[in-house]
């Protein structure tokens, strides 16, 4: 039997190509968008009840179970992440995300790039090599659709070049694979997506946490999260210091987002 790591990666590569021969075909926006959504979900829900029957599963596009919260091992998939950029010509920053939850930390978990040809996992993680000094100026991936209230004030402090870019899993693999420094959200995201960036992102040594430094935690009862940085250690301490002072005092979680953004 593939160990939890070959499997995430495996479903999440196989659906990666079944999205592209969907969207290869052509059709509306709005047609591609819903059917990748049905057709990914509906491939990986039966993939994981073939495979891993015992197991709880959590994913954008199924009823939520409440037996999860019960569970000691729970599949958190985000069938296509970036739904948006996936009905957009030409875009390449969407996503298909498989995570492995159990008992109480991420074990296992593979972000898909379809239009990349590329799949990060722990089965084969990233091994960046130790950054002596964090970079003057970090490039931030950021929403294209809801960047931090304070990204202004946040560049200014801390030298920042903000990057907008799609999917949660696009912008986790522009840092795992060095082509940005740090990701940054505050716009309020789920479960699904940040599992599998995270689980990958730790795999490869970087730093993953709330805004405030605290631990992301999954499998909760209301799976929604208010924020998430992901950047090498050596720039961690630097930017959560930032965002502290630059974030208004006592500020709550924004509101929940609509599903698909990220």
């Amino acid at each position: 039997m593939a160990s939890d790591d070959d499997l995430a990666q495996a479903l999440a590569a196989e659906a990666g190509r079944r999205l592209m021969a969907l969207r290869a075909r052509g059709g509306s926006a709005g047609e591609l968008r819903a059917a990748g959504d049905r057709q990914s979900h509906d491939f990986l829900v039966a993939e994981l009840a073939r495979l891993r029957p015992d197991d709880a599963v959590l994913s954008e596009e199924g009823r939520d179970d409440p037996a999860r919260l019960t569970a000691d091992r729970v599949w958190i998939v985000d069938p296509l992440d970036g739904t948006r950029e996936f009905g957009e010509p030409g875009r390449t920053d969407w996503a298909v995300h498989v995570a492995l939850w159990a008992r109480g930390e991420l074990t296992a978990g593979a972000v898909a790039l379809p239009a990349r040809d590329r799949v990060l996992s722990t089965a084969d993680p990233v091994r960046a090599g130790p950054q002596a000094a964090a970079p003057d100026r970090p490039r931030v991936v950021v929403s294209r659709t809801r960047p931090p209230a304070f990204l202004d004030r946040l560049s200014e402090q801390a030298g920042l070049v903000p990057v907008p870019l799609g999917s949660a899993g696009a912008k986790a693999a522009a840092v795992i694979l060095g082509e940005a420094d740090a990701y940054l959200h505050d716009g309020g995201q789920y479960e699904w997506d940040s599992a599998a960036p995270v689980a990958v992102a730790l795999a490869a040594g970087l730093h993953a946490s709330r805004i405030d430094g605290s631990k992301l935690e999954y499998n909760q009862a209301a799976p929604w999260q208010p924020d998430i940085l992901i950047c090498p250690e050596v720039l961690a301490g630097r930017l959560l210091a930032a965002i502290s002072a630059v974030r208004p005092a006592g500020s709550e979680p924004g509101p929940r987002p609509q599903r698909h953004m990220s």
